[in-house]
């Protein structure tokens, strides 16, 4: 029973390591989750879908796990990143699906050629190599989603810790929570101005603080 607990454990930390690029990372997000409009409640449930997502991503392929990004927020997940197959992305719903706490699923996921997956997946496997972010994003979606980070913490009246953010071959996706359209309006301008940036799409809700 210890060792099938040590396993499960290590199988969890693992997979949060995976979600992050690095348990360095992992321990930042932590600290900046103290921060966040969400309830402690939410930022756990949240953790725990997103873990379950990838340990499923796992057992079917190792490698969806550099293809495909999940992020949650308040339930709501964001799927993005590149595949070769409308049939494996069907196969990847099929498998977010299997969460009955998952309110909404925002399939961002875009199919491209055989040779561009496996390039960009080999970017995706030297960052990891290299202890940086971007799970599934090249080089240059890497570029991309660091400079908007840097822009919304910089930024006054954007709570900069309530977004996610991806880029994925230029077009970039957001999830989280706004304060209020003008917090939202600077967060698109900011992405939409980033240089490279093709395309900005969002699913963040407006919820003031209460």
């Amino acid at each position: 029973m210890f060792q099938s607990c040590t396993r499960t454990f290590r199988l969890t930390a693992s997979l949060l390591c995976l979600l992050w690029a690095g348990c360095t990372t992992i321990m930042l997000e932590t600290g900046k989750k103290a921060f966040e409009d969400r309830t402690t409640e939410d930022q756990i449930t949240d953790t725990k879908i997103t873990t379950g997502i990838l340990s499923r991503f796992s057992e079917k392929d190792k490698g969806l796990l550099l293809d495909v990004s999940a992020d949650a927020w308040e339930q709501q997940v964001l799927l993005t990143g590149t595949l070769d197959s409308t049939i494996t992305r069907d196969e990847i719903l099929q498998l977010v699906q299997l969460d009955p706490r998952i309110t909404a699923i925002y399939d961002e996921i875009q199919i491209v050629s055989p040779e561009e997956k496996e390039r960009r997946r080999k970017q995706a496997e030297k960052q990891k190599a290299d202890n940086t972010e971007g799970m599934g994003q090249t080089v240059d979606d890497f570029w991309i989603a660091a400079k908007i980070e840097d822009q919304l913490v910089a930024t006054k009246g954007i709570t900069s810790v309530n977004y996610r953010w991806r880029s994925v071959r230029n077009h970039v996706y957001l999830l989280g929570r706004a304060r209020s359209q003008t917090e939202l309006d600077k967060v698109l301008h900011i992405c939409q101005k980033t240089k490279g940036v093709t395309s900005v799409k969002h699913f963040v809700k407006i919820k003031p603080l209460s």
